[in-house]
């Protein structure tokens, strides 16, 4: 769960973090992902890196550290034919490396890490990345570089921009200044505008292997019943941040009771829906809710991709809507604030629907 910022004068709120776990700008080790880490480090010292790459993949996979850590690299490296950069195995730079520790505590001028703000007003993240926070990068670009060297801006996601903020990105991205790195993490990359995937190049990243979120969960001391980490893992779809969430959520046990819904569908039970309903939208349950919400559209996208093999067109685009409605239904929940036991029932409907003939 996202962390809220303890003051208003604590500069950047961190959505990205979750307690027990390092922050991507702060994390110094890379859980696989080293083919990813090879082209980056390959394309930087050939001499000619494109401007601006698409990190792809779901969330919680390593696209942030990955972003995070390529910075690093290139501003503690501002010359790819120095020869550390030719010697060089991997984008590793220590700890106690100056830029290190100033990335690691937000604080280095010459990037600019782009995410959805925190709303003081309302006491909660904004619901998407504002075409302000995009144009920042107006005054970013327009200066010299602090340390003489790259300028680097790291877009954290891109599936959060709303659409001016899409276009100020895309017009940035058309006419980039010299010595300049876009790094836009995108945990669907298919749905952005076509002319931003045009001006970028995408490097897809594949998710953790089950094996490696459940050595980074006891490496991390997360904590959990540990009859749950290898099922944890699994579930994950190897996403280490998901993993987590489910084993502070009871994950493991929510996917099993939804199992059980689904199972009886069209059908459902009336009373274990509701008791599924309070529990994940419980006062404090954020965490739960999101497993749920992620647990249900992964059931309509499973069912969709079945059905699409062996029940036809017709059934897969019933499930393909369902998926696409769940989405629209939490997110005009959380926009509007309304009843969010009223979401997750209706959600449910939507399911059970898909699932008639």
């Amino acid at each position: 769960m996202a962390q809220r910022p303890t003051s208003v004068a604590e500069a950047s709120p961190e959505i990205d973090a979750i307690d027990g776990m390092p922050l991507p700008r702060r994390r110094t080790d890379l859980i696989e992902q080293t083919a990813a880490e090879a082209t980056l480090l390959d394309a930087y010292r050939s001499g000619r890196i494109h401007h601006a790459w698409i990190l792809g993949g779901p969330k919680g996979i390593g696209k942030a550290t990955l972003a995070f850590r390529f910075a690093r690299f290139v501003l503690a490296h501002a010359d790819p034919a120095d020869p550390a950069v030719l010697a060089a195995r991997d984008l590793s730079v220590p700890a106690d490396h100056p830029v290190a520790r100033r990335i690691a505590g937000g604080a280095h001028m010459d990037l600019l890490h782009l995410r959805r703000p925190w709303d003081e007003k309302n006491k909660r993240f904004k619901t998407d990345l504002p075409v302000d926070e995009v144009r920042r990068t107006v005054g970013f670009f327009g200066s010299t570089a602090g340390e003489g060297g790259w300028r680097i801006a790291i877009v954290d996601a891109a599936d959060d921009l709303n659409g001016n903020a899409a276009n100020a990105l895309l017009k940035v991205l058309e006419e980039p200044p010299p010595r300049s790195l876009f790094l836009v993490v995108a945990h669907a990359p298919g749905r952005l505008l076509p002319t931003i995937r045009s001006r970028c190049r995408r490097l897809d990243l594949e998710p953790l292997t089950p094996h490696a979120i459940a050595g980074a969960l006891t490496e991390a001391g997360i904590e959990g019943d540990p009859r749950h980490f290898a099922a944890a893992a699994d579930l994950a779809d190897g996403s280490l941040r998901r993993a987590v969430t489910l084993l502070r959520s009871d994950g493991v046990t929510l996917w099993r009771n939804l199992e059980t819904l689904i199972a009886g569908a069209p059908d459902i039970d009336i009373r274990a829906a509701h008791a599924f309903a309070d529990r994940v939208a419980a006062r404090g349950a954020d965490d739960a809710l999101d497993v749920a919400v992620d647990f249900m559209t992964d059931v309509a996208g499973a069912r969709a991709r079945a059905a699409l093999e062996t029940s036809g067109i017709d059934a897969a685009a019933r499930w393909a809507e369902a998926h696409d409605a769940v989405g629209r239904i939490v997110a005009r929940s959380e926009a509007l604030n309304l009843d969010r036991k009223a979401a997750v029932l209706a959600c449910l409907r939507t399911l059970a629907e898909a699932a008639r003939n």
